[in-house]
């Protein structure tokens, strides 16, 4: 259910968790399509028979790029702020990846408010952390911080 929120209404949230994603499948085909984009294409990401003998993983895996690529995806399912104007990501802080994503393992995304701050244009930044959760896994795979400028008006925000 994605959360329909107001710029303004975003600062009772800070500390609380604004909501988690659907589950979305790392399937060889999307790896592989995300390695041509990119042109990483080391065989652990692409080659399952060298990945079954060499990778202690025993299959292909996805790029960590591609984990945190999925952040807006996800972040766009969780959230919506009905009155920005539109969205400015200024940057990931603190992105870790704690273990691999392995293609045809199902990912998600947990997202919490950690700061706000209202701007004096009318306009907002706030620092969400996000985590990516394994299904079947305890511990969270991928985390960070975003930091997003919520844009109400034509504001020059740089």
């Amino acid at each position: 259910m994605t959360l329909r929120i107001r710029v303004s209404e975003l600062r009772e949230y800070v500390g609380k968790e604004l909501g988690i994603s659907s589950w979305y499948e790392v399937t060889q085909e999307k790896v592989a399509s995300f390695a041509d984009a990119t042109g990483d294409r080391q065989w652990i990401h692409l080659d399952k028979e060298r990945s079954l003998e060499f990778s202690p993983y025993k299959t292909t895996i996805a790029h960590g790029y591609f984990t945190l690529s999925l952040a807006p995806r996800f972040m766009h399912e969780i959230m919506e702020v009905i009155d920005a104007r539109f969205v400015v990501n200024s940057g990931i802080e603190k992105f870790r990846l704690r273990s691999p994503v392995k293609t045809g393992s199902h990912i998600r995304m947990h997202s919490e408010l950690k700061k706000f701050r209202d701007l004096q244009d009318g306009s907002a930044h706030a620092i969400i952390r996000i985590s990516f959760e394994i299904k079947g896994e305890k511990k969270r795979c991928a985390f960070g911080e975003v930091s997003l400028f919520y844009v109400t008006d034509r504001q020059k925000i740089f």
